[in-house]
């Protein structure tokens, strides 16, 4: 069993074809830009958007525990009294409140991949688990993974890359290919902004290169924090140096409209010195990767 929070089909940007993402809760980094933060924590999680609450108190008339109740400021719960038993979800009307997280056996996101198959065939697309961090929940991943390739089903997995190597080597032997996030370089302001030094990080990625690994590499520019000429030159050559074929390079231009999500989990979205990186920005990282025999594209 696995804890996920979210299943889409017919995603474009998770690898090749139209495929079906699979989002696994929990996260070993707390990224400051992370659009995904209800994939942080491995727990299950209430989500509350006060801009759809219409004050029925049909949650609070309901709620087993009488955990919440209704304020001037929205509903209101009370985390000691609160089981997470998602009954409060199930009966608002407005969806006001949602559950972020269910547990799910390999044979049932089977029956949910197998509906997509006609559509991924078609497309030469596939399955990709992503997160969170996949590798959390490493049993469950390469359980999934066996059950996809018995049936020929194309895998990619998307990754910090912030695991034990054995598990990442592993799941490489599972994996058709890797989209691996690097954020930034230097260590001591990756641990600023993702909450972890980087150093596993690198040394994983170039074992797994040098395993022969299918890999791209993504990188989320976010102009104040990696998107200046020092970080890009230096990603460059790291990646440039690593073995086998040029990896492709994925550039993911920061934007913070999962603000939302993070005032939905009850959390300050601090976007501080970070900001959306302008076309100059884009082209001077496209112009330093093709200096290093690379080639990067925005998106994907």
């Amino acid at each position: 069993m696995a804890v996920i929070f979210d299943v889409k089909p017919y995603s474009i940007n998770d690898g090749p074809g139209i495929r079906i993402t699979i989002f696994l809760k929990g996260c070993p980094l707390s990224c400051a830009w992370c659009h995904n933060p209800e994939g942080m924590s491995p727990h299950l999680q209430k989500l509350y958007a006060k801009t759809k609450c219409i004050g029925c108190s049909t949650c609070v008339d309901n709620c087993p525990q009488q955990a919440l109740r209704l304020t001037p400021d929205g509903i209101v719960t009370d985390a000691e009294l609160c089981k997470l038993c998602g009954i409060c979800a199930a009966v608002c009307p407005t969806k006001a409140i949602e559950m972020s997280g269910r547990q799910v056996s390999v044979e049932e996101m089977m029956k949910v991949i197998r509906r997509e198959t006609v559509t991924m065939d078609h497309s030469q697309g596939g399955v990709t688990i992503s997160g969170g961090e996949p590798m959390m929940q490493s049993d469950f991943l390469i359980e999934l993974l066996d059950a996809c390739g018995r049936e020929g089903i194309h895998r990619a997995v998307d990754t910090t890359g912030l695991s034990k190597l054995e598990t990442l080597l592993e799941v490489a032997k599972r994996t058709d290919l890797f989209l691996y996030d690097l954020k930034l370089m230097d260590s001591d302001r990756h641990k600023q902004f993702t909450g972890v030094s980087n150093e596993r990080i690198l040394s994983n990625l170039q074992v797994l290169a040098n395993s022969g690994a299918h890999i791209n590499i993504r990188i989320p520019l976010i102009k104040g924090v990696n998107a200046d000429e020092a970080n890009l030159c230096h990603t460059a050559q790291f990646v440039a140096a690593l073995a086998g074929p040029k990896k492709h390079v994925s550039l993911l231009p920061y934007h913070n409209i999962a603000a939302h999500k993070y005032s939905k989990l009850g959390q300050q979205f601090d976007g501080g010195e970070m900001q959306e990186p302008p076309a100059e920005d884009l082209e001077m990282a496209r112009r330093i990767f093709a200096q290093h025999g690379l080639v990067a594209a925005v998106g994907g």
